[in-house]
């Protein structure tokens, strides 16, 4: 059974004790200052797709980050178009596809940015002819509730 990304990232924003051990700090530790290499991440791999989570948890002023960089093969995606209560920005850093936001469909280029805010409806595809990576930083502040679903 695929374990699919929105479906990672949900469980790690609830807690889920499954990344590798800089990444499940009890709540009083927080992540501090640290280099992790690529071969040191935690990979998740799919159905034409890999995503490497680096650190995730709390910092000083984020609790339940999630960093990663995903790697998605020609005419894949990692889940369709989702949702999510935590802002989140995604930079591609090579490759060509198709952001989905709210519904609308906009070509994604190498150095493009999506910001995206609580409960907007995005995802990304890889249309090019190499793999299409992009990185990933989720989190909610500190001291401040997440957004109720409109």
């Amino acid at each position: 059974m695929t374990f699919h990304l929105a479906s990672k990232i949900t469980a790690v924003l609830m807690g889920a004790a499954m990344l590798a051990p800089v990444c499940a700090t009890p709540a009083e530790e927080l992540t501090t200052s640290a280099i992790m290499p690529l071969k040191d991440a935690t990979a998740e791999k799919g159905d034409g797709w890999v995503f490497y989570s680096y650190f995730t948890g709390d910092t000083v002023g984020t609790e339940q980050s999630l960093t990663g960089l995903a790697v998605i093969q020609p005419g894949k995606e990692i889940h369709p178009p989702h949702v999510h209560p935590e802002e989140e920005y995604l930079m591609v850093t090579q490759g060509n596809g198709v952001w989905t936001v709210n519904g609308k469909d906009t070509p994604a280029s190498t150095g493009d940015m999506l910001y995206a805010s609580p409960w907007e409806s995005h995802g990304i595809k890889n249309t090019g002819d190499i793999p299409l990576k992009f990185v990933v930083m989720k989190w909610h502040s500190k001291g401040k509730p997440l957004p109720e679903q409109p």
